[in-house]
């Protein structure tokens, strides 16, 4: 039995607001279901000459090595696990096969590295009186220091929240903005926050789009900007806290917010993913999510490794077993002192 294996892929860029259809034909047994995963990856994937340049594999090789692994009467559970691994070559958590047997990921990104975060630490950081807007949290610190946590960006921000916040945090020394943990979310969140932080209009990054299905068939890069808010922003020193698990949204947080006035990136290099997202279907029924679209920083540089911070710092466990974070004091020291702009 064959079934029709329909990818759908982005054209040029989002103003356009159109999407291409194509149509593959595979047979839906292991080697058919390989076939139409290496095709997708091949047509739609965005980074695949990065990928290739910085991990050493080339992707044409790659079919052969896992069709090898295959046999026409294995089990979907050995079949998931194989195609599994093939996506895994690519290292890239925005690349997942999602079945009823489980969900295929890939979290080296953050797994490989230390963590950089002690959750109960933080906590006590808070407090127990500590304000909550939408999904911020915030207090005072006793060195009339604001610390602010944001843990994901899927939790909304309210605009009026976000104001209600820094005007009660208006007379403190400066900030520290701890995203520690944040494994990303929603792009309008990243931007309704970095509004905050600039007076002019700032240029921050540059977007592409697949526009066919050679490897290098893109849109020519369209610029970001960073509008300023038209309500309270935030004109003080901030310390931004970012660790190994920050990802995708809190990864473009993190670029957005490395060409702001005022903002020193202090902590670990992030996780990275830097790809819009988007997904499709196997002929055995298996959704695929893939990276489609790159994002850059403000110098075109790649970001989907990874951003480094201004001021690496770990988390210093002899400190931490005795009740300090070793990141929010020297976070605190830097503004304390008047160390930074």
């Amino acid at each position: 039995m064959k079934r029709v294996f329909y990818i759908f892929a982005l054209l040029l860029s989002l103003a356009l607001g159109a999407c291409q259809q194509s149509d593959y034909t595979y047979d839906d047994s292991p080697q058919g279901n390989l076939d139409a995963l290496w095709t997708l990856i091949d047509q739609r994937y965005c980074f695949l000459t990065y990928k290739e340049e910085q991990l050493g594999f080339r992707w044409s090789e790659i079919r052969a090595k896992y069709s090898s692994k295959l046999h026409p009467k294995m089990s979907r559970t050995q079949l998931f696990e194989v195609l599994c691994q093939m996506l895994s070559e690519l290292k890239d958590g925005h690349v997942n096969i999602s079945s009823s047997i489980d969900l295929g990921r890939n979290w080296s990104w953050k797994e490989d590295y230390p963590e950089n975060l002690d959750t109960e630490l933080r906590q006590k950081y808070l407090g127990t009186g500590y304000h909550i807007g939408s999904g911020l949290k915030y207090t005072i610190l006793p060195d009339n220091v604001a610390y602010v946590v944001y843990e994901s960006f899927s939790d909304a921000i309210g605009e009026g929240n976000l104001s209600d916040m820094l005007n009660l945090l208006s007379l403190t020394n400066g900030m520290i903005l701890d995203i520690r943990g944040n494994g990303g979310g929603a792009l309008t969140n990243v931007e309704i926050l970095s509004k905050r932080f600039t007076n002019e209009k700032i240029l921050v990054g540059y977007t592409s789009h697949k526009t066919g299905t050679g490897h290098d068939d893109f849109s020519e890069p369209r610029a970001e900007y960073i509008e300023p808010s038209n309500s309270i922003r935030w004109q003080k020193p901030v310390v931004l806290l970012a660790n190994r698990s920050c990802y995708s949204a809190a990864n473009t947080f993190v670029r957005n917010m490395k060409e702001m006035p005022h903002v020193t990136i202090l902590g670990d290099c992030t996780g990275g993913g830097s790809g819009l997202p988007f997904s499709s279907e196997l002929p055995i029924g298996w959704s695929v999510r893939f990276s489609a679209s790159p994002s850059f920083d403000a110098r075109m540089q790649q970001i989907e490794f990874g951003i480094e911070p201004d001021i690496p710092f770990s988390l210093d466990e002899l400190l931490a077993s005795q009740g300090k974070d070793s990141m929010i004091e020297e976070a605190r020291r830097l503004i304390s002192e008047g160390k930074l702009n």
